[in-house]
């Protein structure tokens, strides 16, 4: 029984665990371009922190624990702010 307690409050610590989303970007050039994506993603309810490093041309979504984003709202989202995605990575 112990054993069993034990396996799902992990399986539930793991499951609530927040999503980091790095999007590759194409276009940006300036703090400009870096603001509007930045009030593009705040937008979002499931963001809970946007960072746009503009040298690496990274987007660095943190999303908020036990909600999402798919590849597909990332995207639009970018593309709606006026540049192009060349890449996700996902990680926990």
């Amino acid at each position: 029984m112990r054993t069993m307690l034990i396996a799902a409050f992990s399986l539930i610590a793991v499951s609530a665990q927040a999503e980091t989303i790095v999007a590759n970007v194409n276009g940006m050039v300036c703090a400009m371009c870096v603001t509007g994506i930045e009030k593009s993603f705040r937008k979002q309810a499931a963001v809970d922190a946007v960072k746009v490093d503009l040298a690496t041309k990274k987007v660095t979504v943190q999303v908020k624990s036990g909600q999402s984003m798919d590849d597909a709202l990332v995207t639009k989202t970018i593309v709606n702010a006026g540049y192009a995605v060349t890449g996700i990575v996902r990680s926990r």
